[in-house]
């Protein structure tokens, strides 16, 4: 099931300490920095540099990972240097497939890359949503939700993640709820449904 989201919070008060990045004048040029456009179906229309489809607004493909294990739930504080939402609180891992990459293949990529850890991942949902940044940049993506178990180390990637830490499931619910400013919109949109697998 698809569920579409479009909000903008390019006026929405920062948290963390006003840690949201403002970075600007990006260079991503090369054939890795390629990911996948798609309609509203899903299906691949073609392909662009990962910052044009992010300042023009191009639907992409991308994913979401929530890593949980007995009641928690790992999550992590976004460095404050990336692109948009830095400083606010995400899922385990996010990110995008490149071009020619299948979505199986780049979770489990990613989740490596940015968390030093691999588990089984199953999917779960996904959604579209769109959201305008205060630095020009939106986010519009379809979004496929995946969930794993997992209970061993960890190594967050401090170029992604200030820290990572596991955090009771039903406090951080509670928080999302009465806190969401601290958290990223394409987190707080799937968590739901992460709560209700």
């Amino acid at each position: 099931k698809v569920i579409y989201c479009f909000g903008d919070t390019a006026n929405r008060n920062d948290c963390c300490n006003t840690m949201m990045g403002t970075e600007r004048g990006f260079s991503m040029n090369n054939d890795m920095d390629q990911i996948i456009l798609v309609d509203l179906s899903d299906n691949e229309i073609g392909s662009a540099n990962k910052m044009d489809a992010h300042f023009q607004s191009l639907l992409h493909r991308a994913f979401s990972i929530f890593i949980v294990n007995n009641g928690k739930m790992l999550v992590q504080k976004r460095n404050k240097n990336k692109y948009h939402s830095g400083g606010l609180i995400t899922n385990a891992c996010c990110s995008h497939p490149r071009k020619g990459e299948l979505l199986e293949e780049a979770i489990h990529r990613r989740l490596l890359e940015e968390m030093g850890m691999d588990c089984p991942l199953e999917e779960i949902s996904s959604f579209v949503y769109r959201n305008v940044f205060e630095n020009g940049i939106t986010e519009y993506e379809f979004d496929h939700v995946f969930i794993g178990m997992y209970d061993g180390d960890f190594n967050a990637d401090s170029e992604e993640a200030e820290c990572a830490e596991w955090v009771n499931i039903e406090e951080l619910s509670k928080d999302v709820l009465n806190n969401p400013q601290k958290y990223t919109v394409w987190f707080i949109s799937a968590l739901p449904k992460v709560l209700e697998f």
